[in-house]
């Protein structure tokens, strides 16, 4: 595996992390503000610098590189593999009525499933990432998992942007099928939150959006339990996600929430949240965030063969915000678990996509960070 990478911020000129060497069909990976994404100019720049048929786009909260966090910048990592294949296919949302669950069927049938060893999506950050995830595991082997991420636009939620080779655009999924005899891949998701308050029933939902918790209003209850800390609402809320049990199901699923509804007194998720399921409100501090980066590193480090070659992490929007200034650090601590010889890609996302430790079936997560390791 060959691995070149590079940043720039703006007009800035490209700054290398290695030495600039041609490599043969690499995989390209592009992570950046939405606005720069969204700048035609730059984008022809991109193309201009890395001349390579099969890049990836997509718009972010914040990007990760080598084990540093950048913001408003471009980042890019294009992935030599030399023992290995992989496939990319795409499909936009608008062409399935807005239904995921059948954009993620379709775009899975476009693969061969033949020595398929890994699924890699990277999403609209403002689709229905839950549903997505079930399309695309309808009919796929448990053995082959899926990990990735919702695109971002920083903290605006406005919209996000993502692509193969075209220029990014609103609605897109993307796909990346690799395959190979040699390929090791391993993952893992953690968060580092922690409950208070009581546990509670939502007895009233649709989709991602909660309207009865307790038979109440959802938004009242929620600003019941922040009392004072309810003022700086919506965006408070990325400091204080929901841990949602669905019904008949042991573990929890950390859920951001996007939006309230005050005419509907609701509360507007990342994520879905059935009805009979256990909801209850989450905090952290920065260390505890920390602590969860370092434990999804080791869980994804365990029992591994061979020395990760490139890590790609996705972490929260929701983690960036509580942790401010200090938001480097997570990466900086995965960084030192890993070391230097694993080279890191990534960003800040609306959601993460990754098995629970120990299942092959992957989830839609909020307010995690969300490893991957490949090495061939």
């Amino acid at each position: 595996m060959k691995i070149i990478q590079a940043f720039k911020n703006g007009d800035e000129n490209w700054y290398y992390l290695q030495e600039k060497v041609p490599l043969q069909n690499p995989l390209v990976l592009v992570f950046g503000n939405r606005y720069l994404l969204e700048d035609e100019n730059i984008i022809k720049n991109i193309r201009e610098e890395f001349t390579y048929e099969n890049i990836v786009f997509g718009s972010t909260s914040g990007e990760i590189l080598d084990g540093s966090f950048q913001d408003n910048s471009i980042s890019v990592t294009a992935i030599e593999l030399e023992n290995t294949t992989f496939v990319i296919e795409r499909e936009n949302i608008s062409n399935f009525n807005m239904q995921s669950n059948l954009l993620g069927e379709k775009l899975l049938g476009k693969l061969s499933k033949e020595k398929l060893k890994h699924l890699f999506v990277l999403s609209d950050g403002l689709l229905d990432g839950s549903k997505l995830i079930e399309g695309l595991e309808n009919n796929l082997s448990n053995t082959i998992a899926i990990t990735g991420g919702l695109c971002g636009d920083d903290a605006r939620f406005e919209k996000t942007v993502t692509s193969f080779n075209d220029n990014p655009k609103t609605g897109e999924v993307v796909l990346i099928g690799l395959y190979g005899e040699t390929l090791e891949i391993s993952y893992a998701s953690a968060g580092g939150w922690f409950p208070f308050g009581p546990e509670r029933k939502i007895t009233k939902s649709k989709g991602n959006i909660i309207f009865e918790i307790d038979n109440k209003p959802a938004l009242d209850v929620y600003k019941n339990h922040l009392a004072h800390r309810a003022i700086g609402l919506p965006s408070a809320s990325l400091s204080f996600p929901l841990n949602v049990t669905y019904e008949n199901k042991n573990q929890a699923v950390v859920r951001t929430i996007l939006d309230i509804d005050e005419s509907q007194n609701s509360l507007i998720l990342a994520g879905d949240a059935p009805e009979n399921s256990k909801v209850q409100l989450l905090m952290a501090s920065v260390d505890a965030i920390i602590d969860g980066a370092q434990l999804a590193t080791q869980l994804a480090m365990k029992n591994r063969k061979k020395k990760a070659e490139i890590a790609i992490l996705v972490s929260c929007i929701g983690r960036k915000f509580v942790m401010n200034n200090r938001v480097g650090e997570e990466t900086e601590y995965v960084k030192e678990s890993l070391g230097a010889s694993t080279l890191i890609t990534g960003f800040y996302s609306y959601g993460q996509i990754a098995p629970f430790d120990g299942n092959d079936y992957a989830n839609l997560h909020n307010q995690t960070m969300t490893v991957t390791l490949i090495s061939e």
